[in-house]
């Protein structure tokens, strides 16, 4: 693994690649939050086959972090996104996207129609905030009444105490990560989320999106992005499978693959699966 810095806008946004001596088409994973880090377990095998990089958007992980949180938005990630492209010196390239991730991949691709991207994988996708908030109220339903009040008050309220906090940590027990304990590479993942982009794009809220995403629904232009895409989702998903049902039959060119006995976090919780189904995807690309 090699390590370093591209410098976008005065800020150092860092990267790291593995497998670089590779000539197939690299790999350029785009990571989840807003706010959160690149995490290489499982998608770095990858680099068996060819080169898989990996940055941090800024305000995340090991890059540069805004000088006002107010710079945090989906223009500046799309920007961002190309500029890192540009500045690894990727003539072609294939985008692996999850969760966010996949929702500033797409609108990169209906933004820049950039000629040199050859496919993507989007896994456990978010490219509508209207559909992903359906989803969430469809899965707390599914939980036990009383996290269910729980949530429903402080949503009302917007009073998110430490009630609140519990009763989400079931919904992640439940659609985010079903291993337990959780590795500890997410664990400590998580400890390294950014507040200030994640409140700045998302909100208080894991179910109500109040930040900057409030609008964000790519859902009736994915039909304009004409590559070859994998969609992945586990069977227990906050990203449900109806939902990423219909953002494949959005895309032209649209495949899917339900992960069985895994969330959000599928990748993690069924590697041997994961890399299964993307390596047939890869083959020959």
């Amino acid at each position: 693994m090699r390590e370093d810095y591209i410098t976008y806008q005065d800020k150092k946004i860092w990267y790291s690649v593995y497998g670089e001596a590779s000539h197939k088409t690299p790999l350029l994973v785009v990571h989840g939050g807003p706010g959160f880090v690149s995490i290489p377990d499982v998608i770095a095998d990858f680099s068996d086959d060819r080169p898989v990089y990996f940055y941090d958007q800024l305000g995340s992980g090991n890059s540069d972090r805004a000088d006002d949180k107010n710079d945090y938005s989906v223009a500046y990630f799309v920007a961002e996104l190309d500029a890192v492209i540009q500045g690894l010196a990727l003539r072609e390239v294939i985008l692996l996207g999850l969760s966010w991730g996949c929702g500033l991949i797409a609108a990169y691709m209906l933004e820049k129609q950039p000629p040199f991207v050859k496919a993507l994988i989007l896994s456990a996708p978010y490219l509508s905030t209207p559909l992903w908030e359906e989803c969430a109220m469809e899965n707390i339903s599914n939980l036990p009444e009383a996290i269910q009040k729980i949530i429903v008050d402080a949503e009302k309220n917007q009073d998110f105490n430490e009630a609140y906090e519990q009763a989400t940590e079931a919904y992640y027990a439940n659609y985010l990560c079903r291993l337990n304990p959780w590795p500890d590479s997410v664990t400590a993942s998580f400890g390294k989320l950014n507040m200030d982009v994640y409140l700045t794009m998302w909100g208080p809220s894991e179910f109500t999106v109040n930040g900057k995403l409030k609008h964000f629904d790519l859902m009736p232009r994915l039909h304009e992005i004409e590559v070859p895409v994998l969609l992945t989702c586990g069977d227990h998903d906050e990203a449900g499978v109806k939902m990423v049902k219909d953002f494949q039959m959005a895309f032209p060119l649209g495949s899917m693959a339900v992960i069985p006995s895994s969330a959000h976090l599928h990748h993690i919780e069924q590697p041997l699966i994961y890399k299964t189904i993307v390596s047939a995807f890869l083959k020959d690309k």
